[in-house]
């Protein structure tokens, strides 16, 4: 049995190979494929089959895909160009005959204004006329996505956003990879579409409250406007594209783009997933490392 993980010189891609593993996957049934062949090179040193792929170039993506009972297809981080990428890699999955295929996707990718849902929902489209058992783990937000938060809060005692009274059901990347995981060794997965969540959804205050105890003094939230939010952002420095990006994102979870908490994820996994404030201190220790 072969199991193909893309993205493994990324976070998510490389615990799931760790995940594989701890499930008793023997590490030479695993073929490792990313961009970086020196990140790859410890997976290799593990006994992991490694690929150095790029999702531009079909025949890397041929070579990687070749003998696969199944490929997870960790979705590309450049956004704009998604799609294609996409496509080159579900094209080559078809042509190598690979058994399964499972994809990372968007909470509820094809019903929500979510701004980097639409590549998503589109990836999904072709996965659906591509013929192959498909499997979609529509993550929610990772918890580390916050982490940077936590240096500016020690700085300023302060957390400023516009996403307002919003909630993020949030997990840990570990968690969403524990699941991708249990799916490519599983069973009676295929055709399902998951929607995968933290158990609990906090609000921006509540961020900021757990990031003062994990720092230790008080951080409180500001919440401005989306106006407001975008000058803050100019004035430090990011550019306008940049920041409406990420005032359009507060914008989503200010209506409640990423407020929905399941049971599948945890389900999946076998255990509550990750708390927020576990989630963040970890986050940071192996930022640090």
């Amino acid at each position: 049995m072969t199991i193909v993980v893309t993205g493994a010189s990324g976070h998510l891609g490389r615990l799931t190979v760790d995940a594989l593993i701890e499930r008793g996957v023997p590490a030479a049934d695993i073929r490792a494929a990313g961009r970086s062949a020196e990140r790859l090179a410890t997976l290799a040193a593990r006994g992991v089959q490694t690929a150095v792929i790029d999702f531009e170039t079909p025949e890397t993506l041929d070579a990687a895909f070749a003998g696969a009972d199944a490929v997870l297809l960790v979705s590309g981080s450049e956004v704009g160009k998604r799609v294609g990428q996409h496509r080159n890699a579900i094209d080559a999955a078809v042509r190598a005959g690979v058994g399964r295929l499972v994809y990372t996707s968007a909470p509820r990718a094809t019903d929500t204004d979510l701004v980097l849902a639409p590549e998503h929902a589109e990836t999904e489209r072709l996965l659906a006329a591509s013929g192959l058992p498909v499997t979609v783990l529509r993550n929610n937000w990772y918890t580390e996505n916050y982490v940077g938060q936590l240096d500016t809060a020690a700085a300023t005692g302060e957390l400023v956003g516009s996403a307002g009274e919003g909630r993020v059901a949030s997990a840990s990347r570990k968690d969403y990879a524990e699941a991708a995981a249990a799916v490519l060794v599983g069973s009676g997965h295929e055709g399902a579409v998951y929607e995968l969540s933290g158990d609990d959804a906090w609000t921006f205050a509540e961020l900021a409250g757990t990031i003062g105890d994990i720092l230790g003094r008080e951080v409180a939230y500001r919440s401005v406007s989306p106006e407001e939010h975008t000058r803050i952002l100019t004035d430090a420095g990011l550019d306008e594209g940049t920041a409406g990006f990420v005032v359009a994102l507060d914008g989503n979870i200010r209506d409640g783009a990423l407020a929905e908490a399941t049971t599948t994820l945890a389900e999946l996994i076998g255990r509550p997933t990750t708390p927020l404030a576990q989630g963040l201190a970890e986050a940071r220790e192996q930022s640090a490392a």
